[in-house]
């Protein structure tokens, strides 16, 4: 199973970005994805996940402002982020939330001014 992450990159605060994540591999319209991020010096965190039938979910620290969704035609999990703040700066990755498969490399979002 692959996991390649795109779309990160310099953002000022209160900017949006949109990452994507193409799943090859695994039996993508099945699996519960998830969204996760590691920012310098601090563990890897669950920022979102959806199921097989689009229900999400949430870190609380980003709800509200996050979205999660899935195009299964394309095996691609998305997140939008809008009303980006610093403490958002992080390497961003997906993975399916029950199997945990390898991490991809993940992408790099920064925001700052």
């Amino acid at each position: 199973v692959q996991l390649q992450a795109s779309g990160g990159g310099l953002v000022q605060p209160g900017g949006s970005v949109r990452l994507s994540c193409v799943v090859s591999g695994s039996i993508f319209s099945d699996n519960r994805m998830g969204w996760y991020r590691r920012a310098p010096g601090r563990q890897r965190e669950l920022v979102a996940t959806i199921t097989s039938g689009d229900n999400t979910n949430y870190a609380a620290s980003v709800n509200g402002r996050f979205t999660i969704s899935r195009d299964n035609a394309n095996n691609t999990v998305y997140l939008q982020m809008n009303r980006l703040k610093p403490e958002d700066t992080a390497v961003y990755y997906c993975n399916d939330f029950v199997r945990n498969f390898p991490w991809g490399q993940g992408t790099q979002v920064t925001v700052s001014s």
